[in-house]
C-alpha cells in the first residue's frame, strides 16, 4: 500500500491533466469551472511536488515536456479508472440513460430535427441532449457521447482513451445568398475568393485548408468576419454578408429553399474537398453499453436514410 504522502493533491492532478490535454490554462480552467489563476497555482505546486517541469509554454499555448508526457499518460489513465469505477457503481440500478453533447451547428441544423425519432423508438431510454461548444471531459460521469465535426488537423488532440466513430465525411463548398452571389465578380479560380468578403467560424483554418487544397498561395492572415459557430456563420451568409464554407448536412434546407446558393467557377467546378467528418465520440467503458450502442446504430441508419433521400 502506497503512503498517502506519495499522492499529490487530486485538484493539482486534474488541472495538470486538463492543461496537458487542452494545451491551455484558460481552456482547462473553463472545463474545470475554476479561475485560470487557480489552475496556474495547481501546475506550479505539482511541479514543485514532483521536482520537475511538466509543462512548457510556447506560441500556441502549453505543451508537455518529455517527462510531463509520460506522467500525463499515466495520470490520464488513473483518472479514467476512477471515473469508470464510479460510473459502474452509480449505474448499478440498471436504468437506461443516455447523455449526448453536440456541436451547436449540427445540433440545431440537423440532429434536433431527427432526435425525436430516436426518442420515440427508444422510449425506455432517458435522453439528456445538450448543444455544447467544447468536447466534454469523458472522465466525468455527466456525458456518454459527444458529436463533433472533427477536422483532420484536430484528430491528434483526441485522448487515447476516447472511442470514436466517423458517420459522415461531407464535401465542403462555398455558399452565399442569391443577392450576394449576383453581385460577385465572375469566379474563375479558387484564388478569386481571397478578394471576397469571407465568413469564418472561430478561425480562418477552414478557408485556409480549402484554398490550399486548390493550390492557392494563401497569405498569413485571411480577411473576413469571425462568427464562431456554424449556424451563426450561415445566418450571416443568408443575410448577404459574405461567402461561407459549409456542407449539405448543415444547409440542405437552405439550398433547396434557395436561401443559399453554391458558388462555382464560370467554367467547370471546384475540386471536391473533404477535410473533416461528423464523428461520435464516447467513453471507452460505455461505448458498447445498451443505450450508446442503440444510439450509434440509429445514427448510422438515420444518416444513411438521409443520404438516400437527398440522392447523395
Amino acid at each position: 500500500m502506497a503512503n498517502p504522502k506519495d499522492y499529490p493533491p487530486l485538484a493539482a492532478l486534474r488541472a495538470f491533466e486538463a492543461v496537458g490535454r487542452l494545451h491551455g490554462i484558460r481552456r482547462a480552467a473553463k472545463e474545470l469551472t475554476v479561475d485560470h489563476a487557480v489552475v496556474s497555482r495547481h501546475i506550479r505546486s505539482l511541479d514543485a511536488w514532483v521536482g520537475a517541469q511538466l509543462l512548457t509554454r510556447n506560441a500556441k499555448g502549453y505543451s508537455l515536456t518529455e517527462l510531463g508526457s509520460t506522467y500525463h499518460e499515466q495520470i490520464s489513465s488513473a483518472l479514467g479508472a476512477i471515473a469508470s469505477a464510479t460510473s459502474m457503481l452509480m449505474s448499478r440500478g440498471g436504468d437506461l440513460k443516455l447523455s449526448i453533447e453536440c456541436i451547436p451547428g449540427f445540433a440545431s441544423l440537423w440532429l434536433s430535427d431527427h432526435l425525436g425519432d430516436f426518442i420515440s423508438k427508444n422510449s425506455d431510454i432517458d435522453v439528456d441532449f445538450r448543444p455544447s461548444d467544447h468536447s466534454p471531459d469523458f472522465r466525468g460521469n455527466l456525458v456518454d457521447t459527444d458529436i463533433r465535426y472533427l477536422r483532420e488537423w484536430e484528430e491528434a488532440a483526441l485522448p487515447k482513451s476516447v472511442r470514436r466513430f466517423e458517420f459522415v465525411r461531407p464535401t465542403v463548398f462555398p455558399v452565399a445568398s442569391p443577392a450576394c452571389a449576383a453581385n460577385l465578380k465572375p469566379i474563375d479560380s479558387a484564388e478569386d475568393f481571397l478578394s471576397l468578403p469571407l465568413l469564418h467560424e472561430e478561425s480562418d483554418l477552414e478557408w485556409r485548408h480549402w484554398l490550399l487544397s486548390h493550390d492557392v498561395r494563401v497569405p498569413d492572415r485571411i480577411g473576413g468576419s469571425r462568427l464562431w459557430h456554424a449556424h451563426l456563420t450561415l445566418a450571416a451568409a443568408r443575410q448577404g454578408h459574405g461567402v461561407a464554407l459549409a456542407n449539405r448536412w448543415l444547409l440542405r434546407d437552405d439550398i433547396e429553399a434557395g436561401r443559399l446558393v453554391e458558388i462555382i467557377p464560370a467554367n467547370g467546378s471546384f475540386r471536391p474537398i473533404r477535410f473533416g467528418a461528423y464523428t461520435i465520440l464516447g467513453r471507452e467503458d460505455r461505448w458498447n453499453s445498451p443505450s450508446v450502442l442503440r444510439f450509434r446504430r440509429w445514427l448510422q441508419e438515420e444518416v444513411a436514410s438521409s443520404d438516400t433521400a437527398s440522392g447523395n
